[in-house]
């Protein structure tokens, strides 16, 4: 968990805000020696490098493509910091649930090195059959997940809006059968999933993050009286996002592909429908930690 906090934490480049923070997570409950304990999980992250007056000058106006305006119109309450508290704590929130769902990523015993890696190793390619060709498409789920992050403003799969220039012909994926046996595509312009349903390709997407809205340039605004102003943005934020967004990125495409492979054991190999086409689940057998079977 500290080691993805640490990887999204600022004050590292010179191209991201010049913030000091530590980003020392500590759990409060939910965990014992290590191990989850099936309630509720605190994790406590504390800011030590915050300067609140740096907002005061911005306290009477909206920030030009900020949070603040559309938090006020929705739900009538505005706090100057509150956008960069609710992306703060999504950026934590996300990080830390990722790492307690998939904590055989990060496993803190160095004798369970070469056993986690065979885990990883099992379960690195993306199966067929994640998705659903409905509701549950996964890229669907994918752009939903990388558009609910902060900055992010566009999203492409696979040949993206390039393939809106292509004929049938130059964009359709031809099948094959590998020397294994498997059936493959040739290409990978649907980026990995067809019909909303993984085919076992890798999966290919891209995200797009806008500038940072917070600037120190004179901007014309509104007060929250509607009387138009100037406003020019005080305090540190980043020059560029996208170096703390990768890890973000990262865990978000681990939630969804966690949660559909969930469901498609559920679904598929619990009571099997077509065996012969399915990719087998590999589930590797660890060695009980403390008494208990993994």
């Amino acid at each position: 968990m500290q080691f993805d906090l640490d990887r999204r934490r600022p004050g590292q480049s010179r191209i991201t805000t010049p913030r000091k923070e530590t980003d020392t997570c500590k759990i409060y409950s939910g965990v014992s020696e290590g191990m989850t304990t099936g309630t509720p999980i605190h994790v406590f992250v504390p800011n030590t490098d915050q300067r609140g007056h740096d907002y005061s000058e911005m306290s009477a106006a909206y920030r030009p493509s900020h949070a603040d305006a559309t938090y006020d119109m929705k739900y009538g309450v505005r706090s100057v910091q509150g956008g960069a508290i609710c992306l703060e704590l999504r950026f934590l929130l996300i990080l830390t649930l990722d790492q307690i769902e998939s904590n055989i990523v990060r496993c803190p015993d160095p004798e369970y090195a070469e056993k986690m890696i065979a885990a990883i190793d099992a379960v690195r390619e993306c199966p067929r059959g994640l998705g659903s060709p409905v509701f549950d498409k996964l890229e669907a789920q994918l752009a939903k997940a990388a558009m609910s992050l902060p900055a992010t403003k566009g999203f492409e799969f696979g040949s993206g809006f390039a393939g809106t220039f292509m004929t049938g012909s130059e964009h359709n994926d031809e099948f094959y059968t590998d020397e294994y046996g498997n059936i493959r595509t040739r290409t990978n312009r649907s980026g990995g999933v067809q019909g909303g349903i993984s085919n076992g390709e890798i999966i290919n997407m891209r995200i797009g993050f806008k500038p940072t809205s917070t600037i120190a340039r004179k901007q014309q605004t509104v007060t929250r009286d509607k009387k138009e102003t100037e406003l020019i943005a005080r305090g540190r934020h980043d020059p560029c996002v996208v170096p703390r967004a990768v890890p973000m990125v990262e865990a978000m495409v681990a939630l969804v592909l966690v949660d559909q492979l969930m469901a498609q054991y559920a679904q598929c190999h619990l009571f099997p429908i077509n065996p012969e086409l399915q990719d087998a689940m590999k589930f590797p057998k660890l060695e009980p930690v403390n008494n208990l079977h993994l």
